[in-house]
């Protein structure tokens, strides 16, 4: 049983770091939504968390998990999106076309929108659970 209330606590831990990383990635994606030029000459291209289920190595049973761990950051490799603005500094000369990033905003509002409440279930899964220790504690004293 306590293994089980520290694993608990560990996997909500983990859960509520990997979508605060999520959410700062769909951050910058809606900052940077308009963003022609990149450092690669490029326009901003979308990026996403890769999420992975963490293995416990100190746990006996087969498959155990301990949390969430963010595999790392991807780029989104869809194409980017087209505009004509023949007078933008970014446009093609010849068709008057400016590639635009790859950023789609209501996609972004209604990702920042899933981790903010993922985010929201762990914290009331750790809140959850100081609640009950304090009980057993009360408990065990015998108030």
């Amino acid at each position: 049983m306590a293994g089980w209330g520290l694993s608990a606590t560990g996997i909500s831990a983990s859960g509520m770091a990997a979508e605060r990383r999520r959410m700062e990635v769909i951050s910058n994606n809606i900052a940077n939504a308009n963003s022609t030029r990149s450092a690669n000459g490029e326009p901003y291209r979308r990026q996403f968390v890769v999420f992975s289920a963490e293995q416990d190595p100190l746990s006996m049973e087969d498959g155990a998990l301990s949390g969430v761990k963010v595999e790392g950051v991807q780029p989104d490799l869809s194409p980017f999106n087209e505009v004509h603005m023949p007078g933008h500094p970014d446009a093609d000369p010849t068709t008057g076309m400016v590639k635009m990033p790859n950023v789609k905003l209501p996609n972004e509002m209604v990702d920042l929108i899933t981790a903010s409440r993922s985010y929201e279930a762990n914290l009331k899964a750790l809140s959850l659970f100081k609640e009950m220790v304090e009980q057993t504690l009360t408990l065990l004293r015998g108030r």
